[in-house]
């Protein structure tokens, strides 16, 4: 039962932080690809790298496995699960497609999955410094 109300909390705060953050970059840059959907995407995926390796350095620094993982599901699984959004990444890609801008689309759809994959490595690779 406290995974859930982690993991909610977490999600809640991320889906906070997606919100203000997607609205502030689309307020800036309107129209053409959406770029607050790949920033939060991106910054989500590298901070997911890091707290996937920083839990292993807090077991390896002694502390209790339980209070880690939790630490774990709040921060990556809640926070970054809340704060990232394939899904609409996935409908912004087809509503591109839609409306003709088939470069814009590919672009968005294959530039999402490699820079995240990218950030997502990256961010393994900086928390690996703290472990």
């Amino acid at each position: 039962m406290i995974e859930l109300l982690v993991v909610a909390v977490g999600g809640g705060v991320g889906a906070a932080a997606r919100f203000m953050v997607d609205g502030e970059i689309r307020s800036r840059h309107n129209g053409g690809f959406p770029w607050g959907t790949f920033v939060v995407n991106v910054v989500g995926s590298f901070l997911i790298g890091v707290f996937s390796m920083l839990f292993f350095a807090l077991v390896q620094r002694g502390v209790p496995g339980e209070l880690a993982h939790l630490l774990h599901i709040a921060l990556a699984v809640g926070l970054c699960g809340g704060f990232t959004t394939f899904s609409t990444a996935t409908v912004e890609s087809v509503r591109l497609a839609q409306s003709g801008r088939l470069r814009l689309a590919l672009a968005n759809a294959l530039g999402t999955l490699a820079v995240t994959v990218l950030a997502a490595g990256l961010g393994t690779a900086v928390g690996a410094l703290f472990s």
